[in-house]
């Protein structure tokens, strides 16, 4: 059965039917699919139940670079990195490291094991999220620099519930924040493969570079706002045998916690991606944190429009 993508949404998600991700596949297959995470932003493979890590892993190769499973996580694992629901839960509206200079290209997500009901995840597009932004709104957001950390959105968060915290979360938590990073970026990044506009935001944003805190919360949601409108979102259903791929730098995600004490885990593995531009050529730039040892800076060929 040839590859086929099928549009799940106006304006994001599509899954790819006709490959089985264990078997050998040319180039040009790769390069659909490729085509379809650029276009679609996450894509999404049923019946991969034959995939494990090392398959992954092959995949990941094929379509990137693939970095350490995390900068500061470190004890879990070297290239995979378990999204276990014993830990943390993911549950705020993000893209993955925004926190160093250098941000993944794409993340590719596999089920492994799945609560009876509940554990969907959502995506945003935070490409229509840009262009749909009225004409003063998109001339603020080109100009507005932020400020990311991984000291922020997650500390303060699990700091309300310390006492709770179970004791793996705690210590996940503590690993989590046990380098500090902080980079500035700008809120509106070119896309290196398609050229497009995207907006670049989520939990870990501290604030706006020469915004006061009060200003900067206010302004934050406005924009976070626009990126989370349901029309631009997509929730998928996990089942055994899923995989899940998403442009990292085009997306927001959320993992929808409401499956109360039961187990979920899921396995993955990040592309590397480039150092963020803006729209007048300026480079993202790294105020803390070295991520070297985390990913290579893999700066993509553009793609003809």
């Amino acid at each position: 059965m040839a590859l086929r993508v099928v549009k799940l949404s106006a304006n994001i998600g599509a899954r790819i039917d006709g490959i089985d991700l264990t078997q050998d596949y040319d180039p040009a297959s790769v390069s659909k699919i490729n085509a379809a995470l650029l276009e679609h932003k996450v894509i999404f493979f049923r019946g991969q139940d034959r995939l494990d890590d090392g398959g992954q892993l092959a995949l990941a190769a094929k379509l990137g670079t693939p970095t350490t499973a995390h900068p500061t996580v470190t004890s879990r694992g070297a290239k995979l990195l378990p999204i276990d629901s014993r830990y943390d839960k993911a549950n705020a509206w993000h893209t993955d490291v925004t926190f160093v200079d250098r941000i993944p290209k794409a993340s590719l997500l596999r089920a492994i094991s799945l609560p009876e009901y509940g554990g969907t995840t959502t995506w945003a597009n935070t490409e229509t999220a840009y262009e749909l932004l009225p004409e003063p709104l998109r001339a603020l957001a080109d100009n507005l620099w932020a400020v990311h950390t991984n000291a922020f959105d997650y500390s303060r968060e699990v700091d309300r519930r310390l006492e709770s915290l179970a004791d793996t979360e705690r210590e996940y938590r503590d690993e989590f924040v046990s380098d500090y990073y902080e980079t500035e970026h700008p809120v509106v990044r070119v896309h290196p493969e398609t050229g497009k506009r995207v907006l670049l935001l989520g939990q870990f944003v501290k604030h706006f570079v020469g915004l006061g805190s009060t200003e900067s919360t206010t302004l934050f949601g406005l924009l976070q706002a626009r990126i989370t409108k349901l029309e631009n979102t997509i929730r998928w259903s996990w089942q055994p045998g899923d995989l899940a791929i998403w442009d990292n730098r085009a997306t927001q995600h959320y993992a929808v916690s409401d499956y109360d004490n039961q187990y979920r885990r899921l396995n993955r593995v990040t592309l590397a991606g480039d150092i963020p531009v803006d729209v007048h050529g300026e480079r993202s730039r790294p105020v803390a944190g070295d991520a070297s040892a985390y990913s290579d800076v893999v700066d993509p060929v553009r793609l003809a429009s």
